[in-house]
């Protein structure tokens, strides 16, 4: 029933904001009882300045939604909270209003209000089964209603109404917490809930008592789920729970003396990315899923619910919940694999990578949240055709999506994954100098990392001279069949009807106008004989290229769409098939003139084409784009070739100085020429017109495409909130959710940042609005004085309505 108000999301502040005046207000309004809402305030305990920092990011985020909250020395810790022992505090965030609920209450007072608006409750009903159909065209739907929703979860709490279903191996384990009771009168009376991150802990006010309760890296995984469970619970084991006793009463020392009053045990939920699993099975269209809350189920489901009601009613949420969007539940024997927008199916059909992401995710459940963290467990199931070739010349990976992705390219040498070590739990033997995982301690700052120069000399030798980018982990489609344009119209914004050769950036709207992905799509030809660079086909073709972060997020939208409009077309999948790498810089027409067969000339092969060609004595496909904002190829390149291909390019480029890039670097350039990163500064919430993207809306036609009406009218009535780049004097780094302050006044936050090395400042891109309610003009952004703030900081900044790097889009053209 704990209710915090900041997180380190914009949109989950939002949730909780929702839920919040759910059970403090609009319950007890509409039905005149009591959610036992107390507001009692929540004190997050900082013991180290990584701690605190990542407390006074979240003060400025809170700022912009109006959550008051402040820091605190030691001292003033004490005065708010005598019991407290605080000598070994470097500080701590109070938030007035945070406060608990009762979960009862809470339950009791929500089946009041549905019953009251016509809902029906059943109890002690087992689901054991749901019907579907299969329409004409194959797709499987929900058949006893339009549309059906479970949230059962695995967290039969005490008066939690809630069924367990089978769970996978991985995604459970049992959480326990105990109660102490206070010496009369009460000595916790009023005390603010507390967090202690670094203790593991958290210490909760309940009535006359105290709520103890943590998570610990050795949680007991529930291997068998029984049919019977519900609402049952578990003894505690006083070896596990041990551990956050220690913490508790190194925190509030009292505690020593006090009794246990009594002890819980349950089981709870955690999946492996840490995030709920909501919103419609594609595979069974009208089946809607709320579980996986990761012990955050209780204050985040009122906002999570109104989301859910409106994807059920709207076909989609009004916020960004795309980092909770699964799109199936099927159980595969006693493991649940989940094909979704977020995970692949070699991941959720690995029994291995479920059960280390979901430990991983329960055990760092306390962890700093650092921009550049990477996690320990599941790595190395996607690899691409590259992996070992840069493993050895110092690549330090990142993963995205199960893939292995370059990070950046380490000077001191190899830097591989090892296999995960659970923290040193159950008897596993922790790894001892183990690199990786050194140089991503490194990164455990909000302050630039010692490798700062080094991202810094990747960037500016791909402006100066060429570097090589491997983007393999990246999502190659095809879109092909009879009505494959019909498709194509409908879903890209842009005008992608070109002749065979020509690539263009365009975007996916949802039927509200926000964007679901922005690509590029290039209309090819059949191959004769089909090959993973050509496929075979009837009528017309296009090749899909999408991040690799969101190609299922893609696959899955494109998919819904072509079931809802009946199609005779077919996406194919062809990512694990072909690699690509991107070679970018003033010199990369040189050197890939070494390589490829074909004219590079800008007459010969100018932006936004494509052809194919043969490098090393091996059939690509070259396609002249840029995501960094310089003259560059990308090669499309069967996974058998990639090497080969890889070491010409990298020989014809060493004495021209090439260099491997990794997407730390991308990060820099792309934000330095403005760029956009789809679920960065571009969500399912933000229309282009608000992203600066109108230009990929083919308004101008009458070709109707999904989302234009909303597009339409928004652009008739005006743009009341809009996306703008901002530049700082002072080198801070930046990584997002800072307060933007126009003339006095917080009219926004940055979505994403990064430093420009370049034009040598802090770039920031963020969405503002008018305090005043009107619409956001360009006049009205260059009129204002503008400030960013970065952990209760303001840093003087300018605002910009074009690039700041090479606003004219020369360089892309080969104009240097």
């Amino acid at each position: 029933g704990l209710l915090w108000q900041l997180r380190p999301s914009d949109v989950e502040v939002e949730l909780l904001a929702h839920t919040r005046d759910v059970v403090s207000q609009e319950l007890p309004a509409e039905t005149g009882l009591h959610t036992g809402w107390v507001e009692n305030g929540g004190l997050f305990i900082a013991s180290n300045k990584q701690r605190l920092d990542e407390y006074k990011r979240l003060m400025s985020l809170g700022k912009v939604y109006g959550v008051e909250s402040y820091v605190l020395t030691p001292s003033q810790t004490k005065d708010l909270y005598p019991l407290m022992n605080v000598d070994d505090l470097y500080g701590t965030l109070y938030v007035p209003k945070d406060g608990t609920m009762d979960p009862a209450g809470t339950c009791s007072t929500l089946a009041r209000a549905a019953t009251a608006r016509g809902a029906t409750i059943i109890e002690n009903c087992p689901v054991t089964g749901i019907q579907v159909r299969a329409d004409d065209f194959g797709v499987k739907r929900h058949c006893s209603h339009p549309w059906w929703v479970t949230i059962a979860g695995a967290d039969p709490r005490p008066q939690s109404p809630q069924c367990s279903p089978r769970c996978s191996q991985g995604d459970v384990g049992v959480f326990p917490w105990l109660s102490a009771p206070s010496h009369p009168p009460s000595i916790f009376q009023n005390m603010p809930n507390v967090r202690d991150h670094d203790a593991s802990v958290y210490l909760r006010l309940q009535g006359d008592a105290l709520s103890v309760g943590g998570y610990e890296s050795n949680p007991i995984f529930w291997e068998e789920v029984s049919e019977k469970f519900a609402f049952g619970l578990f003894d505690l084991d006083w070896d596990v729970f041990t551990q956050h006793i220690e913490g508790a009463v190194n925190r509030v020392p009292v505690l020593e003396k006090t009794g246990i009053k009594s002890t819980v045990c349950g089981p709870e939920s955690f999946t492996a990315d840490h995030k709920p699993l909501m919103g419609e099975a594609p595979e069974v269209r009208g089946f809607f899923l709320g579980c996986g809350f990761n012990s955050a189920g209780m204050m985040l489901g009122g906002g999570c619910g109104r989301e859910l009601a409106h994807w059920v009613i709207h076909g989609r949420p009004e916020k960004d919940m795309y980092g909770y969007d699964i799109r199936q539940w099927v159980h595969l024997g006693a493991v649940v694999s989940l094909l979704s927008r977020r995970f692949h199916h070699s991941l959720t059909d690995n029994n291995r990578w479920i059960r280390e992401r979901s430990h991983e995710s329960y055990a760092k459940n306390y962890s700093v949240v650092f921009p550049h963290d990477e996690p320990l467990a599941g790595r190395n199931v996607r690899k691409d055709p590259l992996h070992e070739e840069l493993l050895q010349q110092g690549c330090v990976f990142q993963e995205r999506h199960g893939w292995e992705r370059p990070g950046w390219f380490n000077p001191g040498g190899a830097a591989p994954v090892l296999d995960y070590d659970y923290y040193g739990a159950y008897s596993q033997e922790r790894h001892r100098d183990y690199t990786y995982n050194r140089l991503l301690g490194d990164e455990y700052t909000f302050g630039f990392p010692p490798h700062h120069d080094i991202i810094k000399n990747e960037c500016l030798t791909c402006r100066n001279a060429l570097a090589l980018f491997d983007m393999s982990y990246f999502g190659k489609f095809y879109l092909v069949g009879p009505e494959a344009t019909k498709a194509a119209n409908w879903l890209f914004t842009a005008d992608v009807s070109k002749a065979p050769g020509f690539t263009v950036y365009t975007c996916m709207l949802n039927k509200l106008g926000g964007v679901e992905s922005d690509l590029t799509v290039s209309r090819i030809t059949p191959g004769d004989p089909a090959s993973p660079l050509a496929p075979a086909f009837e009528g017309d073709g296009y090749y899909l290229a999408i991040g690799g972060a969101v190609a299922q997020h893609n696959w899955s939208h494109i998919t819904a769409v072509l079931q809802d409009m009946k199609l005779q077309c077919k996406l194919l999948d062809c990512s694990e098939e072909l690699g690509m790498m991107s070679i970018q810089g003033p010199l990369s027409r040189v050197v890939l003139q070494e390589v490829l067969d074909t004219d590079l000339s800008n007459e010969a092969f100018p932006f936004s084409t494509h052809k194919l060609a043969v490098a090393a004595g091996c059939t690509v496909r070259a396609m002249r784009l840029s995501f960094v904002g310089e003259m560059g190829w990308e090669l499309h390149v069967p996974k058998a070739d990639c090497v080969k291909v890889y070491r010409a390019v990298m020989q014809a480029g060493a004495r021209h100085g090439i260099t491997n890039a990794g997407y730390r670097a991308i990060d820099s350039l792309s934000i330095e020429k403005g760029y956009r990163h789809w679920h960065a500064d571009l969500r399912p919430d933000d229309t282009p017109l608000e992203a600066g993207l109108a230009f990929t809306c083919k308004l101008k036609s009458s070709i109707p495409f999904l989302g234009r009406e909303a597009v339409e009218a928004q652009k008739a009535k005006g743009i009341f909130r809009r996306l703008v780049c901002f530049t700082t004097e002072e080198k801070v780094p930046m990584f997002g959710l800072e307060a933007v302050w126009r003339d006095g006044k917080v009219v926004g936050h940055i979505r994403r940042a990064d430093f420009g090395f370049a034009i040598d400042k802090t770039i920031a891109y963020g969405y503002i609005r008018d305090p005043a309610g009107g619409p956001v003009s360009l006049d009205f952004v260059k009129s204002g004085s503008y400030e960013l703030e970065r952990m209760g900081v303001t840093y003087p900044a300018r605002a910009h309505t074009k690039s700041p790097f090479d606003p004219d889009n020369k360089r892309v053209k080969g104009f240097y």
